[in-house]
């Protein structure tokens, strides 16, 4: 069995590779289509970067069960699987906008035990494995000790539906004035990472895919954040904190 440190070194090594992809696309992405929503797009260079990458994973941990945003579910044998999000930030990417990610995640009999996010343009590399805290550029990452959210800089990101925009509008509301400001980046995996290296203080979103969240949450963990995770209960809602400030956050947005 590969252990979790050389799953997160795999996932890595995929990931890298997918970021290089889109950077040497020269912004060229092919179709661009719509999948659940018309502000829901995917573009040929998405399922490219994902095809590449199950290519990287399948050579280097044979056997493995991969889901992916774009491509689905295939099965495997070995006990180890993935979550792949090729670009979290699509439509970033349609409008030329550099904030956008490839999310990978090692799941072992279902659960995450690794994971890495890689900054597009940045080229940062964020990455964890279970009990082994979590890393930017592989020095050892944090999040900060605020403890007052009027003091905290909040992320959050919004529906592709205009009812569920709507809906968020709520609580956008209510955090705004209680917080030091909000930012909305367009990168899910991006806000967890960002959150866990004290980039931000916190970040809250619903409706949250597994594939946008997967790595991205382990990174989080693994540098001590404080993580409340989506359900089907709540609306998938995430709220990912620095501890300081996690119940404040999770009343506001509940």
């Amino acid at each position: 069995m590969l252990t979790f440190v050389q799953l997160e070194s795999i996932a890595v090594e995929a990931a890298t590779g997918g970021a290089r992809t889109v950077r040497d696309s020269a912004g060229d992405l092919g179709a661009v289509e719509a999948k659940s929503t018309p502000t829901d797009p995917v573009t040929s260079l998405d399922v490219a970067v994902e095809r590449e990458i199950r290519t990287t994973l399948a050579r280097r941990a044979p056997h493995s069960s991969v889901l992916g945003e774009e491509g689905g579910a295939i099965g495997g044998s070995s006990g180890v699987g993935w979550v792949v999000d090729p670009i979290d930030g699509t439509v970033n990417l349609t409008y030329g906008l550099p904030i956008m990610s490839v999310s990978i995640a090692a799941t072992w009999d279902g659960d995450v035990v690794a994971g890495a996010v890689v900054d597009i343009h940045r080229g940062d590399i964020f990455s964890a494995a279970r009990g082994h805290g979590a890393r930017l550029d592989g020095s050892t990452i944090e999040p900060t000790q605020v403890t007052s959210l009027a003091d905290s800089l909040i992320g959050t990101g919004f529906a592709y539906t205009a009812r569920g925009r709507a809906e968020e509008a709520v609580y956008l509301a209510r955090v705004l004035p209680a917080g030091r400001d909000i930012r909305c980046f367009g990168s899910a995996a991006l806000n967890l990472c960002w959150v866990a290296s004290g980039r931000l203080d916190g970040f809250y979103q619903r409706n949250m895919q597994y594939w946008d969240f997967a790595a991205g949450e382990i990174i989080a963990a693994e540098a001590g954040a404080k993580v409340a995770r989506p359900s089907s209960g709540n609306d998938r809602l995430m709220v990912v904190t620095a501890p300081g400030i996690h119940d404040e956050l999770v009343r506001l947005v509940s």
